[in-house]
């Protein structure tokens, strides 16, 4: 699913509705294929971030790409209006949302699914296209969208069977489906279900893809494929190759999903150059509601359509998808005038490509550690002992037992950070360097081989010859829970990456002195650990009572003399 990036695949995700300032434009990020300018030299982005006083300052750089919106800027005569307009608008709009149901439904009415798997036409498809396309217009011009401005001009199916809009950053953005013609899109298996939406993809013959189904990927992008080298017999299919919703301050990374086919392509701009932004529904940034009542509440919204010409691969990029993505990306990025990242998003988490790593833009790590301060307690003062090697699952009460936790809101909260088995119990161990890595209180150096002693674990083969074997290993589940915790990186790229580091050797896991030359001593990954677990700076001269802000966000009191 991550991967294909249809339209239905929309989700309250990406980098805020707030304004990224410097924040994307000033990551140096690694671009694949030698993308993203200048700019795209290896560990610029750590450089930046170390820039802001370690990891103090990257929290808080990551905060202004990642806040919440702020409304304050909305006059009484604005919120006056929108009592007056928006509930007249949206309940016009959901009648009009309900009449498009029988037209949908007329269109495949009585056809078999074998039937459906051909492009519908006769009298079904002028009827029920125009009819959908008609009220459609109606429906958005309903919510306020009274002008729709295009600009360039739409391919033919023939000239690009493919359609990649972005920046893709509100639930409005099907809007460019109109000056588009109605294509095809993809859509999650699951919204067949939902009344009214589930009508109008099977109407719109929509490429299903389930996330239960493992392979339902292969076979979406076999269908896309299909649909793509038809010479022109299907319509033209729309993607939204983020992927999830954004800012519109950057592109986030474009899925391949779109590119497969290694057919031309056309991009599609998609912009709201309206005074007021009330349309953006990203990561962290406002719900459904409040974005539909404050869109319903503009006199009028514009949207402008802009389509680039026809991109056409050239043999490398239809080989290789992902380069081709790459590429458009840059296109659309530099049409747009803003950049494009290789931030993406995973488990509904930004994560960047740092070398061989995916990292969080914000580690839960970080999120724990203000949870657990503003309970009042010290990650520190918690005695998180537990055995190097032994996995220990404890229950939501023995969690909040064992941090004197009491209030129930804040056990469940910080409880949720940790991944819980199908009893729902968590690991205890990954409690114990979550702990110790919040508290400040250990080097670097101290963390990781502590890291390493709570996950490593002996190796099979060493069972007869304990006296020759290479000690302790840290295997792939460990070594991706480490990073998982520490760095927020997504286990599946973490166990990617340790299965490299040990090409090297003969032997499936690593070593402590491995895992701290990969940790403490890589030149790219050593910055990492540091940039992310070191305290943001230390003051040239504490006065007495003050406390130290350390990198993770959590607050060290200082030490009495009696310590």
């Amino acid at each position: 699913m991550e991967e294909l990036a249809g339209p239905g695949a929309c989700t309250p995700c990406a980098l805020s509705a707030t304004p990224l300032c410097t924040t994307l434009s000033s990551t140096r990020i690694a671009a694949p294929h030698g993308g993203g300018g200048e700019g795209s030299k290896e560990g610029g982005w750590l450089q930046e971030v170390e820039g802001r006083k370690g990891l103090g300052g990257a929290a808080e750089w990551c905060e202004k790409g990642v806040s919440k919106v702020s409304f304050a800027f909305i006059s009484p005569e604005f919120c006056l209006l929108g009592a007056l307009l928006a509930p007249i608008r949206v309940l016009l709009a959901f009648i009009v949302l309900f009449l498009l149901w029988p037209f949908a439904w007329l269109q495949v009415a009585g056809l078999t699914e074998e039937q459906l798997q051909e492009p519908i036409t006769g009298w079904r498809k002028t009827v029920c296209h125009h009819g959908v396309l008609g009220l459609s217009r109606l429906l958005f011009f309903l919510l306020g969208f009274l002008r729709i401005r295009v600009r360039g001009q739409r391919a033919s199916r023939l000239q690009a069977p493919v359609l990649v809009a972005a920046p893709h950053s509100t639930f409005f953005d099907p809007i460019v489906l109109l000056p588009c013609d109605l294509p095809k899109v993809v859509s999650r298996a699951e919204n067949l279900s939902v009344p009214v939406i589930g009508a109008l993809l099977r109407f719109n013959q929509a490429i299903l893809v389930s996330r239960h189904d493992p392979a339902s990927r292969r076979r979406v992008v076999e269908e896309v494929r299909r649909r793509a080298t038809s010479g022109g017999k299907w319509p033209q299919v729309l993607f939204f190759p983020e992927g999830t919703c954004s800012n519109k301050k950057a592109l986030l990374k474009f899925k391949p999903g779109a590119f497969i086919a290694g057919v031309p392509v056309q991009p599609v701009l998609i912009r709201y150059p309206n005074s007021l932004d009330t349309t953006s529904w990203a990561w962290r940034g406002p719900g459904v509601l409040k974005v539909l009542w404050l869109t319903a509440s503009q006199p009028c919204s514009i949207v402008d359509v802009e389509f680039l010409p026809v991109y056409r691969p050239s043999p490398e990029e239809s080989r290789d998808p992902t380069l081709y993505a790459n590429n458009v990306q840059r296109v659309m990025a530099q049409a747009l005038g803003i950049p494009a990242t290789e931030c993406e998003f995973v488990e509904s988490l930004p994560v960047i490509v740092v070398g061989r790593l995916k990292v969080a833009l914000e580690p839960q790590l970080w999120e724990l550690g203000r949870v657990l301060r503003k309970a009042g307690l010290s990650p520190g003062c918690v005695d998180a002992g537990t055995e190097p090697g032994q996995s220990r699952r404890i229950s939501q009460e023995e969690f909040a037992k064992q941090l004197q936790l009491s209030d129930s809101q804040t056990v469940a909260g910080a409880f949720s950070y940790f991944q819980q088995d199908a009893d729902g119990l968590v690991d205890f161990r990954d409690v114990a360097l979550a702990l110790a890595a919040l508290s400040g209180g250990r080097s670097l150096e101290e963390l990781t081989r502590l890291a390493f002693e709570l996950f490593a674990e002996e190796p099979e083969e060493q069972a007869e010859e304990q006296a020759k074997g290479p000690g302790r290993l840290l295997y792939k589940d460990g070594f991706s829970t480490i990073l998982h915790l520490l760095l927020g990186s997504p286990r599946p790229a973490a166990r990617t990456l340790h299965a490299e580091l040990c090409q090297a050797g003969a032997r499936q896991g690593l070593s402590l002195c491995e895992f701290q030359d990969f940790s403490l001593h890589h030149p790219l990954h050593g910055k990492l650990f540091s940039t992310y677990l070191r305290p943001s700076q230390t003051p040239p001269a504490s006065s007495p009572g003050s406390t130290t802000t350390l990198a993770n966000g959590t607050v060290q009191a200082p030490k009495q003399k009696g310590d």
